[in-house]
């Protein structure tokens, strides 16, 4: 079984709050708008840390960490996109991809509205963690949590961070 973090949007605005509800974790997933490389370093200090850049990213961020990331974890295959879309709504720039070869996970950011949702046309789950950053109209920050064991889903939390 892996435990995985996952955040989106922080815009470069860092919570120690982060470490607090990762801690247990084994994997952060960071889905795009990351807003710093040194945001990106103290994650990555913490735990191993996959991501995708979003479209406030710049350069140097855009050089360590791919548009699109596709990758494997306990037996269940992930895609991350920072653009998204959701469930009967994907964005053009993913459609393709997603209905050709769905994964079992599809990650994506953007939005700032946290979404869990199941496809049941492509057999998927889709998940936008919301926005863990102050930056943006959301009026709370949230991360989510779970866990992946022999390529199905578990315990899955949302944690809405106070400021």
């Amino acid at each position: 079984m892996t435990k995985i973090g996952l955040l989106s949007d922080t815009h470069g605005y860092w919570d120690d709050k982060y470490l607090h509800y990762f801690e247990a974790c084994d994997e952060i997933w960071h889905a795009g708008d990351i807003g710093s490389v040194e945001l990106a370093d103290r994650l990555a200090a913490f735990r191993p840390l996959r991501a995708v850049y979003g479209n406030i990213d710049g350069t140097n961020l855009r050089r360590r960490y791919p548009q699109i990331n596709r990758f494997t974890v306990d037996g269940a295959e992930v895609l991350m996109k920072h653009i998204g879309g959701y469930p009967g709504n994907y964005d053009a720039s993913i459609r393709g991809t997603l209905l050709v070869h769905p994964p079992r996970l599809f990650v994506s950011g953007h939005s700032h509205i946290l979404k869990v949702k199941y496809d049941r046309t492509l057999d998927m789950l889709h998940i936008n963690p919301g926005a863990a950053g102050q930056q943006g109209f959301h009026k709370v920050r949230t991360l989510v949590r779970f866990a992946i064991d022999k390529g199905t889903f578990h315990d899955l939390e949302v944690i809405e961070l106070a400021d």
